[in-house]
């Protein structure tokens, strides 16, 4: 049975954002990507907590989260929430665990505050600016009038997560409505499509560049059946490169959401790694 956690509210430049908060002690931030929000986080909030003060965010555009259609969804865009987010909760020092379109969106922040990062956890997410045939398919279709209806749609939503499980039996219905509920106005839907394409590729560029520099722990961990991140395997090997500090644990048969699909383990790994001094 998963924990209910009641979600809190805080309002940053003007937008409303949504969080989930468990635990004390030092603070672990939670990044999910698209078409998410901290709902796919809410199996492995309460093994992190165990040692840490656990925040997961509902980004704009996302979850619980406003949608304004006139934000432009950029990097800066989301570093500047990011930014008052933690000013708001009076957060100076923090580690992160990123997901998806949260890896460089989160990524971009950290490389403008290495200071303040203490931990990271990488998970399936975008690194780099040299991106796959899949990743490049989903910005277009998110820009293509028609596609990008049915992409937004309640069954779009719907695939995507089905695409992202390999083990559909992990998948309920129950959760796939707490994905999909976020996004039942038109609005809702444009807000998502928008911030599915506005990260400038000069982001990942700058991501890349500075990436080396960081010299704190850091943890990655995957599942290898990624259909949404086909390279993923590749992405991870480059990154273990560029961070050799790297500690590597790879989720056999398990998809792109692997805290839907495998929250268990994916608890385990960010609670021990988070939990350490």
């Amino acid at each position: 049975m998963t924990q209910i956690i009641l979600g809190k509210y805080v309002n940053i430049e003007g937008i409303k954002l949504h969080y989930l908060e468990e635990g004390s002690g030092k603070v672990v931030l939670l990044l999910h990507g698209w078409p998410t929000s901290s709902f796919l986080w809410r199996k492995v909030i309460g093994e992190i907590a165990r040692k840490n003060r656990v925040i997961a965010i509902d980004l704009p555009g996302f979850g619980l989260s406003d949608k304004p259609l006139g934000a432009s969804y950029s990097f800066r865009f989301y570093s500047k929430i990011l930014d008052g987010f933690l000013a708001a909760l009076k957060i100076e020092k923090l580690s992160l665990a990123i997901h998806d379109l949260g890896g460089p969106i989160g990524l971009y922040w950290v490389c403008n505050n290495l200071e303040r990062v203490e931990k990271l956890a990488f998970l399936n997410t975008i690194i780099y600016p040299e991106l796959s045939w899949a990743v490049v398919a989903f910005v277009m279709a998110c820009k293509l009038p028609v596609v990008s209806s049915i992409l937004a749609s309640s069954w779009g939503l719907k695939m995507s997560m089905k695409i992202g499980i390999s083990d559909s039996s992990r998948l309920t219905e129950e959760a796939i409505k707490g994905f999909q509920t976020p996004f039942q106005s038109q609005d809702a839907q444009q807000a998502l499509l928008k911030a599915g394409y506005s990260l400038h590729p000069k982001g990942l560029e700058e991501i890349a560049q500075k990436l080396p520099s960081l010299k704190i722990p850091v943890q990655i961990l995957y599942g290898d059946r990624d259909r949404i991140l086909p390279d993923v395997a590749k992405t991870m090997q480059r990154l273990q490169k560029d961070l050799p500090q790297a500690k590597v644990k790879v989720l056999n048969n398990c998809g792109h959401f692997l805290q839907e699909e495998r929250p268990e383990e994916v608890g385990q790994v960010l609670s021990s790694f988070f939990g350490t001094d």
